[in-house]
């Protein structure tokens, strides 16, 4: 059984976030499909992330990794098959793709290939000007009668 989320409510009191509640909406509407190659999604560091991908069988050639704006995109192809007659094949050497929504500012840094484990990299790095700061409250200081000594706008008038 499926359960519908209405985000409605959460869209009344928050400014910005359609893109997120659209990923939600469409994450909730998507039917399960193949998870073929199996992976893991891990936490190295307080903003570096690694994707871990069970791959055996396929060789760096044969992977190919793409990441454009915010999708990364990891897709695997066999070469040819050669001759060889198999009694049983357990090991999966179908043809694989495998995307991946990041967030905002998230860059792949590396992929390494390893006893049939990929491993992707990645890192989130905020630019300066997207870093929270905290913004000094200057006092105004008072002249007689009730006057500031900075003026915002204008000239002042004689009385």
């Amino acid at each position: 059984m499926r359960t519908s989320f209405d985000f409605s409510p959460l869209s009344r009191s928050s400014v910005g976030f359609e893109h997120l509640f659209d990923l939600l909406d469409s994450a909730s509407r998507l039917a399960p499909g193949d998870n073929w190659p199996p992976y893991d999604i891990l936490r190295v560091g307080e903003n570096q992330y690694r994707i871990a991908m069970s791959v055996a069988g396929f060789a760096p050639d044969e992977i190919t990794i793409t990441h454009e704006q915010q999708m990364l995109t990891i897709t695997g192809a066999k070469a040819g098959e050669d001759d060889t007659e198999y009694l049983y094949r357990g090991i999966a050497a179908r043809s694989f793709e495998r995307r991946f929504q990041l967030a905002d500012f998230v860059t792949v840094t590396g992929a390494n290939l390893a006893n049939g484990m990929l491993k992707i990299d990645l890192v989130r790095e905020l630019p300066e000007q997207m870093k929270p700061r905290r913004i000094e409250i200057q006092q105004a200081e008072a002249l007689p009668g009730g006057e500031s000594s900075k003026q915002i706008e204008g000239e002042k008038h004689a009385a």
